[in-house]
């Protein structure tokens, strides 16, 4: 049994900004809320491990928490709000469980819907919001992450077929059997995305090792050579990397709520301690340092709170633009780093065991402030956006 409980969610909202979320929204949290308690007793021993707990993947499409908004037919709608809580509860949980829905609903989900053919989106949309299918999105290479647009990873049509060659990199489900959103040039020089199911001859993907972040989920590093897939199988809807850029701007928000999720969770771990943990004959809640501490943490949190309601309320309007939801990620990825060190500092030795998550946590945010786009470019596209100046060459 661990010494100290700090796992109890506060349902932390100094500023009320939760307070008037409609009942829909609210049963997704809910529903989000009780996968959390039914799944994190687990994953402390899932990260140590580096092992990917698939049954919790296929529990979250059960209980329709991967659809990250995307209208599914069959499936319960969700708002934006609700996606965005759905985000940041799983994330408060776990930061890998937290990845999966920004991979199987955010990225690989989300192309097929914006950009598959009818037949497509019948043959996938349902399995994988359901978890019944894995499915993954393969942009960043080994040479490209920031420069992604650079992508060398080749399409050849060559009758009905397409031919796929090059490598990517850091693919969340990648090795998991299921699809494999490919973005590749064809012969034009234009950007086509293409659905590659994982077991196609040409298809190699090993487990990424060795991580010190985001280890209950796997990343993949993937080789296609002469992999050959039907003409069918490309989505029709891309014909330039803004196609793929589309995906990553409405998925952007997420890792916001993401973010936020990690930091609420870093957030509660260090009150509960503060009042369980007694030294020099009182707890240290009594103390003015670490008082002032909590209040520095609650007000980075609710600042964070703030972007990402706002901005969903813009999203659901249709009028949140790209460099909106770039400011929300590079801001509460920044905020959450923050609030994890606090809280790391706040436990004292106790911040570095497993069993109090918040070493756990702020080794994923590591993760997420990288990912889909890193606080330099975030900067730069918001920089860009106020001055009309490119800054990026």
């Amino acid at each position: 049994m661990p010494d100290y409980d700090v796992s109890a969610a506060l349902d932390t909202d100094y500023y009320a900004v939760f307070a008037g979320i409609p009942a829909a929204d609210r049963a997704h949290w809910d529903r989000a809320r009780a996968f959390v308690d039914e799944a994190l007793p687990q994953m402390n021993e899932y990260w140590d491990r580096a092992e990917y707990p698939l049954h919790l993947v296929k529990r979250m499409g059960q209980l329709n928490l991967l659809a990250d908004g995307i209208e599914v037919p069959g499936l319960e709608p969700m708002s934006p709000l609700a996606a965005g809580l759905v985000n940041m509860e799983v994330s408060r949980g776990d930061g890998s469980l937290g990845t999966v829905v920004a991979v199987q609903g955010g990225l690989a989900l989300r192309s097929i819907a914006f950009h598959g053919s009818e037949e497509q989106k019948e043959r996938w949309l349902g399995p994988l919001a359901r978890g019944e299918e894995f499915g993954s999105f393969a942009l960043t290479e080994p040479d490209h992450g920031s420069d992604s647009v650079s992508l060398e990873t080749t399409a050849r049509r060559d009758g009905d077929q397409w031919v796929l060659n090059g490598e990517k990199k850091w693919i969340g489900n990648g090795a998991s059997g299921g699809v494999t959103v490919v973005w590749a040039r064809d012969d034009e020089g234009s950007v086509r995305g293409f659905l590659v199911e994982q077991d196609t001859e040409g298809y190699e993907a090993e487990v990424i090792e060795g991580k010190g972040s985001l280890r209950a989920v796997h990343q993949a590093r993937i080789r296609l050579t002469g992999a050959r897939i039907p003409a069918e199988n490309v989505l029709p809807g891309t014909r330039t990397f803004k196609d793929a850029s589309r995906v990553l701007v409405a998925t952007r928000l997420g890792v916001a709520w993401s973010a936020l999720g990690h930091a609420t969770a870093c957030y509660e771990a260090a009150e509960n301690y503060a009042k369980q943990r007694v030294q020099f004959g009182r707890p240290l809640a009594a103390f003015q340092l670490v008082q002032d501490r909590l209040a520095q943490m609650l007000a980075e949190l609710t600042s964070m709170q703030l972007h990402c309601v706002h901005l969903a309320a813009l999203d659901a309007a249709g009028t949140l633009r790209p460099t909106q939801a770039s400011m929300a990620k590079y801001h509460n990825t920044r905020k959450a780093r923050i609030i994890a060190q606090t809280a790391r500092d706040l436990l004292g030795g106790n911040g570095i065991l497993l069993e109090n998550h918040v070493i756990r946590h702020m080794m994923d945010i590591e993760s997420i402030h990288t990912y889909e786009g890193t606080e330099s470019v975030q900067a730069l596209l918001i920089g860009r956006d106020v001055t009309g100046v490119g800054a990026f060459a």
